[in-house]
């Protein structure tokens, strides 16, 4: 596979090659990327790692503070911003970096006893149906011919087989919902857009808003500039192969 792969603990402790090569021998030049979430942590990393790059003609970052704004809870927003990336070189990539575990009203459960229908019903929103409205504005934009790639961030415990700890289970079943959402139309898109890939991909723990509260002593904290040069690296070894799949920021398959 043209994934990342480490066969030791000594390579996997080593540092990861800057993408910038990777990405501009991997995607037909001339074309545009897209960041979706880039006024986060890791979104704007990522935008900033693609704009240095030069493997792309044009790079747009959106968030909901852009202009366009797009908010993935609001569909004509993101009609409006597909809209916008339509127009111009061809759409070779799409990183969606946006994603909601938390904020000052809603906290990730520890028991059944502490679910909340709103606060569930706004994660699938934010984490899972925004994503596929997203898809279903932003694929017929992808060229039919020439790779491209979509990248979703998702995340390890939206993983049925390796969920051995329970909790956090609105954030868990969104992300498992995200998971099949790729899967699917990963499906479909290859019909079409056989040189085409859709991933999620699970980013680790990053020193961001959204982890720092549960960043707990031993584990692997990684600034967003080292996970976006990490997960570029992925996307950059994506083939036709890895489409549909749910990946580690090291290229490494997650269970379903």
């Amino acid at each position: 596979m043209p994934l990342v792969q480490r066969d030791s603990e000594e390579n996997l402790n080593s540092p990861t090659p800057f993408p910038a090569a990777l990405l501009a021998s991997t995607f037909p030049q001339g074309g545009r990327a897209v960041v979706i979430g880039a006024s986060g942590g890791i979104g704007s990393a990522v935008e900033a790692v693609l704009t240095g790059s030069g493997a792309f003609a044009e790079v747009i970052g959106l968030s909901r503070s852009t202009d366009p704004g797009l908010d993935l809870t609001d569909e004509a927003s993101i009609t409006a911003a597909a809209e916008q990336i339509g127009s111009g070189p061809p759409l070779r990539l799409v990183f969606v970096a946006s994603g909601l575990l938390h904020d000052g009203a809603m906290q990730p459960e520890k028991a059944l006893r502490q679910l909340d229908p709103v606060h569930m019903a706004r994660a699938l929103a934010v984490n899972a149906i925004g994503p596929a409205l997203l898809l279903k504005h932003v694929v017929p934009l992808l060229p039919r011919t020439g790779r491209s790639v979509i990248a979703f961030l998702s995340a390890r415990v939206g993983s049925i087989g390796d969920n051995s700890l329970g909790g956090w289970i609105s954030y868990r079943a969104a992300k498992a919902a995200l998971n099949q959402i790729v899967r699917t139309a990963a499906i479909e898109v290859a019909r079409t857009r056989p040189e085409a890939v859709i991933v999620a991909l699970h980013p680790g723990t990053v020193d961001t808003g959204l982890s720092q509260p549960f960043a707990r002593s031993g584990l692997d904290v990684r600034p967003p500039n080292d996970a976006a040069d990490e997960l570029l690296n992925v996307v950059a070894g994506l083939t036709p192969v890895e489409n549909g799949g749910f990946f580690d920021y090291r290229g490494r398959p997650i269970p379903w």
